[in-house]
């Protein structure tokens, strides 16, 4: 299915899910089975070791956000699903350069380019440099644009991670009930 490209927009959705084998890929075929492409995905535990968090990027019309959101709340493995709008949350990425720094002028300038974007210098060694540099992708691709020009050796990004802003969490709210409720009569 393909999107006009106009009205195509990024949207983040969070995931709550079951942490067991293969449910990152039923999330994941859902997408494929649909022909959406994952801009970016990252999942990892949460404060309840049975329940982990997928924080997926995908380029949508917006009126096709919804009917995702709903065939993802379909699959048993999901306990909620979330848009995390703009204005209302918080996007961070983690990124790493390893950059040629062959000289000590060389190295002073790459730590100079670091500490202006508060990127952490994690590797040194007489011939390269290691950051780690954590914000949004303009951030990101800004400092990678600097370090180009040193000559980038490798790079490797996590995928986006998210969360709303202030009191707004992530709810079951829209989850779908089921026979599954206990205590709960559902028609």
């Amino acid at each position: 299915m393909k999107n006009d490209p106009s009205s195509v927009s990024r949207h983040t959705l969070s995931v709550l899910v079951e942490n067991a084998a293969g449910v990152l890929s039923q999330v994941s075929r859902l997408f494929s089975r649909k022909g959406y492409n994952i801009e970016s995905l990252a999942v990892g535990t949460t404060d309840d070791p049975a329940v982990s968090r997928i924080t997926i990027e995908v380029m949508v019309e917006d009126k096709t956000i919804q009917t995702v959101m709903n065939q993802l709340r379909k699959l048993f493995c999901v306990y909620s699903v979330q848009e995390l709008k703009p204005e209302r949350s918080i996007r961070r990425e983690l990124v790493m350069f390893k950059v040629k720094a062959e000289t000590p002028d060389i190295r002073n300038e790459v730590i100079q380019i670091a500490n202006i974007f508060r990127a952490s210098i994690i590797d040194v060694s007489l011939k390269s440099l290691t950051l780690a540099l954590i914000g949004d992708e303009r951030k990101a691709e800004a400092m990678q644009g600097l370090l180009e020009a040193f000559g980038i050796l490798e790079l490797v990004r996590t995928g986006m991670v998210a969360l709303e802003r202030g009191a707004y969490t992530i709810s079951d709210d829209n989850k779908e009930k089921t026979e599954f409720d206990l205590g709960k009569n559902v028609m």
